[in-house]
């Protein structure tokens, strides 16, 4: 893997080496080496040169990128082309084409082909194209959340699409990446609270690409939460032909029957940061009155876990046919 020293990284490093089934083997891809400090006694994982040339020599089966964009975009060509399979944690390769990559991040797409080809790393929507991709795209945090309790119910056809979906999402500061700015500093954040990314947010185009809906039909706001990881989105949508709470229930529980990473809340209730926290775990709750037909829906997830690291050994496990669950439970 590579990037272990980010926030993300350094989460995945830390449920691979509990995974019974894999071996971990560090790139470095930085000339800015940073010696990290470890206990006596653990063995550190063995590192090699980030080059196609030194992955394909090492064996290596399957490489996780959890470096910036365009890091994964230098990186992921070269890497494939040896005929190893590639689990991108940034947003390089999330989007559809070159066309809307360049407009959510403001920048040339340098692989563009790569683009049509990734497949978009959700297990509960895309488990078996997952299963047979060679490039995975691990979705973004906020993303993972707010499709997860969208997308059934459009698919259901119980959403008043005409009246929008109003996604409200909070997010720990791990979700802001470890690079400092005056932003994440301590003295910003603590016994704060703030809005960001007003219409801005990378991850929208990732809503609205796996929901199918239109710009126009969704509304998303960030907020840092003074916490350090966990992501609450409070979702606000006005139904059709919903006649009581149970029919909503009814239909997440169709959706995500045999899901071992979704549990769902009996209606009225809502999960919390803390039930997710450290978990692979999407938790989703409603609360739904018949009278207006609104309905609130509440996920939460890890931003580093379902949100990053842990959907990426989920799909890892998947993609090297070990059980779906290893090392997540």
């Amino acid at each position: 893997m590579a990037g272990s020293r980010g926030y993300s990284g350094a989460e995945l490093l830390r449920i691979l080496r509990r995974h019974s089934g894999v071996e971990v083997i560090l790139l470095e891809h930085r000339s800015d080496i940073e010696h990290q400090a470890g206990p006596l006694g653990q063995t550190p994982a063995k590192t090699i040169a980030a080059t196609p040339e030194a992955i394909a020599d090492e064996g290596i089966e399957l490489v996780f990128l959890a470096t910036p964009a365009n890091a994964s975009i230098e990186l992921a060509p070269g890497i494939l082309a040896k005929g190893v399979k590639v689990i991108d944690l940034s947003g390089a390769f999330r989007l559809g084409d070159a066309e809307t990559y360049s407009r959510w991040y403001r920048e040339r797409h340098a692989a563009p082909a790569l683009l049509s080809e990734a497949v978009y790393g959700l297990p509960e929507f895309y488990r078996e194209k997952v299963r047979g991709a060679r490039l995975v795209a691990n979705p973004g945090c906020y993303p993972t959340a707010a499709n997860l309790a969208i997308r059934p119910l459009l698919e259901a056809q119980v959403v008043d699409r005409s009246r929008g979906v109003i996604c409200d999402a909070k997010s720990g500061m791990s979700g802001a990446g470890r690079h400092p700015t005056l932003k994440n500093s301590f003295c910003e954040v603590t016994e704060n609270f703030s809005a960001y990314g007003f219409s801005t947010h990378r991850h929208v185009p990732e809503v609205l690409q796996n929901c199918g809906l239109g710009e126009r039909e969704f509304t998303f706001t960030a907020h840092l939460l003074p916490i350090d990881r966990g992501i609450l989105e409070t979702i606000y949508v006005r139904t059709q032909r919903v006649e009581q709470a149970v029919d909503l229930l009814s239909i997440y529980e169709d959706a995500y029957a045999g899901e071992p990473f979704i549990r769902l809340y009996a209606p009225g209730k809502a999960p919390d940061v803390r039930a997710v926290q450290r978990t692979n775990f999407c938790d989703i709750g409603f609360v739904f009155d018949a009278e207006s037909q609104r309905a609130t829906i509440v996920a939460s997830i890890d931003n580093l876990g379902k949100g990053a690291a842990g959907q990426a050994v989920q799909n890892m496990n998947l993609m090297l046919g070990f059980d779906e669950r290893e090392a997540l439970l």
